[in-house]
Parts: structure tokens; sequence; C-alpha cells
């Protein structure tokens, strides 16, 4: 009798404990932008949607996008989300995106190209991401309106830089990134040994070589799967708090009305910059200058 309820009570713990339920949650954050995509030089033809290539190039990150939920589910993945996060956010085909998944899309949302990340995710992916503004051999150099440059604490920051700090503030480390030649080695020299895929070789701001779409898409799958499985041996990106923005605008009256926010210093007669408590509020600050008109 006394063996019986020890083993009862053995039992009820295991239950408790959930070592008799299914295994951790493990969820699975992407946000996906176009200009990195396999195949996208210029905005005029594929990454606008007035150029004539572009139905063909939303069906294109889709299948990228794909790719990645496909690998993240083939590490363990028990949920996904993807931040459709290029241009107006409206770009990613929900029909055709793998139904295991959901999708943020539109704007305006607080936390940008990052919106519904938090401390509940395990890992983040960024798929056809691109180099910061002014950088050399790069498709498509800019940083998020392509009108400015971003800083934090001092350090010059692409759009995975920025995001993968807003990523760091939760806890979640960037575990991929694909894109071209010059977006992956930036990313690993900041962020530290991510899984990366490289779908094109940039030659100049327009030019690149490319690789077929299903090689790109074998490549991501695979790179995300690796960099899923590896979460626990990559670091979030955490930048000091406070956090320092500062913002250098290529049309000086943005930076002008900007410094009408209170709180905001301008610097130069182009540059501003806010301090605050967290990258969360750095995230706000930002999405609403985006937001001005000159």
């Amino acid at each position: 009798m006394i063996k019986k309820t020890i083993s009862l009570i053995a039992l009820l713990l295991l239950f408790a404990t959930g070592s008799f339920a299914q295994g951790k949650e493990l969820k699975v954050y992407i946000s996906a932008d176009m200009e990195g995509v396999g195949g996208v030089s210029t905005w005029d033809v594929q990454a606008s949607a007035k150029g004539r290539e572009y139905e063909q190039f939303r069906r294109l990150m889709t299948l990228e996008v794909n790719a990645a939920i496909a690998g993240a589910f083939d590490a363990g993945a028990t949920e996904v989300l993807v931040s459709d996060s290029h241009g107006d956010a409206q770009n990613i085909d929900v029909e055709l995106l793998d139904s295991r998944a959901s999708v943020i899309r539109a704007w305006p949302r607080p936390l940008g190209m990052m919106q519904g990340v938090d401390g509940s995710f395990e890992a983040v992916v960024f798929i056809g991401y691109h180099a910061r503004e002014g950088r050399a051999d790069a498709v498509l150099a800019h940083t998020f309106s392509g009108d400015e440059v971003v800083k934090l604490n001092g350090l010059e920051m692409s759009e995975a830089g920025f995001n993968a700090a807003i990523a760091g503030d939760f806890g979640v480390p960037v575990v991929f990134l694909s894109g071209d030649q010059t977006i992956c080695k930036d990313a690993r020299e900041l962020l530290g040994p991510i899984e990366k895929a490289i779908v094109k070789q940039a030659i100049g701001f327009h030019s690149a070589r490319m690789i077929p779409p299903g090689q790109a898409q074998a490549l991501i799958r695979e790179g995300v799967k690796r960099g899923v499985e590896r979460r626990k041996d990559l670091k979030p990106f955490r930048v000091t708090r406070p956090v320092r923005t500062e913002v250098r605008f290529n049309e000086i009256v943005k930076a002008e009305v900007a410094s009408y926010i209170p709180g905001v210093d301008r610097i130069s007669g182009n540059t501003i910059v806010l301090t605050t408590p967290d990258m969360t509020t750095a995230s706000q600050f930002l999405e609403a200058i985006e937001s001005l008109k000159p």
C-alpha cells in the first residue's frame, strides 16, 4: 500500500511539473522585408507596389517567409508570428502564407517591424533584410524611410540592428537573417554568430548576382532550422539603458518639426536626439517621427 501511495504521489508530481504534458511552447517571431528577398534589385520594378514585377515578388517574398516558417517548425516550433514589414506592410499573400503561422499587417504600430514580439518568444528571424543607409556594395541600402540615419547610443544602426535591440529588450535573440552578403556580414559582426542565408551577391546599389528562388528558399529553411535549434547559444542584443536615439534626416525640415516634440533636442540643422528609458519607447518615438511630413 505504501509503494502504491508513493507511486501515485510521483505521478501527480509529474503532472504538476508538466513532465507528462507536451513540451514547452517554442514561439518564433519572423520579421519580413522585401529589399533583401532573392531576385529583388530595384524599387521601380520589384519592390514597389507599382512595379511591373511586384506581384511576382510579393509571391516570392511569401515563399521565403514560408521557408522560414517551415524551418522553424522543423526545429520544433509550436507557434510562429510573422510581421509583414515592407512598404505599406501589406505584401505577404495571406492565401499563400503557411497556414500554421499568423501575420501582422499594415501601419501604424508602436513596435514597427517588430510589432507583437515579447518575452514569450524564444527566437527572432529576419527575412529579406538589407544593409543600412550609405553602405557600399549592398542592394537598396537604406534605413527605414530611406530619409535618415539612425544611431543608438552613438552606434549607427541598420534596421536589423534597431529591431534586434527591440527583441533584446525582451530577452529574445535573433537567430537568423537572409539578404545580400553585406547585411549578412554586418549582422554577424553586430549580433554574433547567427545563422544566415546569402540569397544574392550585391555588385552595386541595384545590380546583383542572383540565385534561383528555390535554392534561396532551401537555404532559408535549413538556416532557420539551425538557428532555432541553436537559440540557447545565441545572446539577445541589448543596448545600454537609457537609450539615446539619434536621427539625422536628409530633409532639414523634418528635424525642425520633430524638434517641436517635448524632450527632443535638435543638435544640428538636420539631427535630433531623444533619450528614452528603453527600446519600446525608442521605437514608439521613431514610428511617430517617421510619419512626419516636411
